[in-house]
C-alpha cells in the first residue's frame, strides 16, 4: 500500500494493515466491517477533519497573526509526522492536525485576500473543481496508480519539499531559492508543475482508500488515510493562491 503522499509511504510510516478473520461461505470472503476500515468510513472521517479546519480557518482569517501561521506550519508537520510513526493514534491526533493546518491556511488565506480582491473564492473553486476532476480520472482508469506511477508523484513530491524546507531555512539565513516565489513566466511555470504534482497526488490518495478496505485495514486508518487527503488539499489549496497571486502581481 505504497503511496506518494509522505504520509503514506509505507517504509517511512512503517504502517502494518491487520489481516481480519475472514469466513468463506460460497461467494467469497466475509470482512467484520466494524473492525476494518471502509472507502465510505474514510470519506466520512476526512470531510470531519475538513469541518474541523474550516472552523480553525474563519477563525484565523478573522484574526490573522504571524503567530497561528508558524504555529500552524511547525505544528502540523510535526503531528504530521509523529502519526507517520503511530498511526493507531491518528483517532487524536488527525483532529488535532487539522486544527493546526486552519490556522495556517486561515492566516494565509487573509494575507492573499489583502492584496488580492476575490482571491480566495478563485483558489478554493479551483481547489474543489480539481478534486473533482482528479476523482473522475481515477474512477474512469484514465490514469492508473501503478507502482512506478507511485514511484515517481513520490520522488516529485519528495523533492518539492527539500526544496521548500530549504527555502524556509533560507529566509532565517538570508538566502533565497531561485523562482520559487517570482511572478516571472518561469517562476508561474514552477507553480503549474507543482500543481500538477499535488494533483497527481490525490490520485495515490483515492487510491489508498481503496487498498484499505481491500486489505481490511485497521478502522483508524479511515482517520490516517483521511488526515493524509487533508494534506494533500491545503497543500493544492496554498499552490493556487500562490499561483493567482503571480499572475495578478505587477
Amino acid at each position: 500500500m505504497k503511496s506518494k503522499n509522505p504520509m503514506f509511504n509505507n517504509e517511512h510510516a512503517k504502517v502494518k494493515t491487520a489481516t481480519l478473520e475472514r469466513k468463506r461461505t460460497g461467494g467469497g470472503p466475509i470482512i467484520d466491517d466494524s473492525t476494518s476500515m471502509s472507502v465510505s468510513g474514510a470519506v466520512n472521517k476526512t470531510l470531519m477533519l475538513g469541518c474541523i479546519l474550516m472552523i480553525t480557518t474563519i477563525f484565523s482569517y478573522n484574526y490573522p497573526n504571524q503567530l497561528f501561521a508558524t504555529v500552524g506550519a511547525l505544528g502540523g508537520a510535526a503531528v504530521f509526522m509523529f502519526t507517520s510513526f503511530k498511526p493507531h493514534l491518528a483517532p487524536m491526533t488527525a483532529p488535532l492536525y487539522a486544527v493546526l493546518k486552519g490556522l495556517l491556511v486561515g492566516t494565509v488565506s487573509a494575507m492573499y485576500a489583502a492584496q488580492f480582491g476575490g482571491i480566495i473564492f478563485q483558489a478554493a473553486s479551483l481547489t474543489i473543481a480539481t478534486l473533482l476532476a482528479m476523482l473522475m480520472i481515477y474512477k474512469s482508469g484514465l490514469i492508473k496508480v501503478t507502482k512506478k506511477f507511485r514511484m515517481g508523484v513520490t520522488m516529485a513530491v519528495g523533492a518539492i519539499m527539500i526544496v521548500y524546507l530549504i527555502s524556509w531555512i533560507g529566509s532565517f539565513v538570508g538566502f533565497t531559492v531561485p523562482f520559487i516565489d517570482d511572478n516571472t513566466p518561469f517562476g508561474i511555470a514552477i507553480t503549474v508543475v507543482i500543481i500538477g504534482v499535488a494533483a497527481l497526488n490525490l490520485l495515490l490518495d483515492f487510491d489508498n482508500f481503496e487498498r484499505g478496505e481491500q486489505s481490511a485495514a485497521p478502522k483508524y486508518m479511515e482517520w490516517y488515510y483521511g488526515m493524509g487527503l487533508l494534506f494533500t488539499l491545503v497543500w493544492l489549496y496554498i499552490e493556487f493562491l500562490r499561483l493567482l497571486g503571480k499572475l495578478q502581481s505587477d
